[in-house]
């Protein structure tokens, strides 16, 4: 199982990055799947949670209205589009198989916004 994210990258506060997340060594189109963050001495946050059929089943209030998951079955990818970054957004983004704990997850991809 590999979970290969990228997209990161350092903006300013109101700016844009789109995350992106490679699956391979499992049925993708057969797992929910999630992004999560971990911010600077903080614990993992979930962000969002997408059915295996891309049905949005959580999405974090803090990012709701600026921060939208899809994916691409068809090409074993999640996406986490995140528009307005602030700063309060600055962390490690991870991807994560599956809508419970964060056992399976890539080796996270870092977002830094600042001014």
């Amino acid at each position: 199982v590999q979970l290969v994210e990228s997209g990161g990258g350092s903006v300013q506060p109101g700016g844009s990055l789109r995350l992106s997340c490679v699956a391979s060594g499992f049925q993708f189109s057969n797992f929910d799947m999630a992004w999560a963050r971990q911010a600077p001495g903080k614990g993992l946050e979930r962000v969002s949670t997408i059915s295996n059929t891309g049905t949005m089943y959580f999405t974090n209030s803090y990012v709701k209205g600026r921060f939208t998951t899809v994916r691409d079955n068809a090409k074993n990818t999640l996406y986490l589009q995140m528009n307005n970054l602030q700063t309060e957004d600055t962390a490690v983004y991870y991807c994560v198989r599956g809508g419970g704990d964060y056992t399976v997850r890539g080796q996270g991809t870092q977002v830094t916004v600042s001014s």
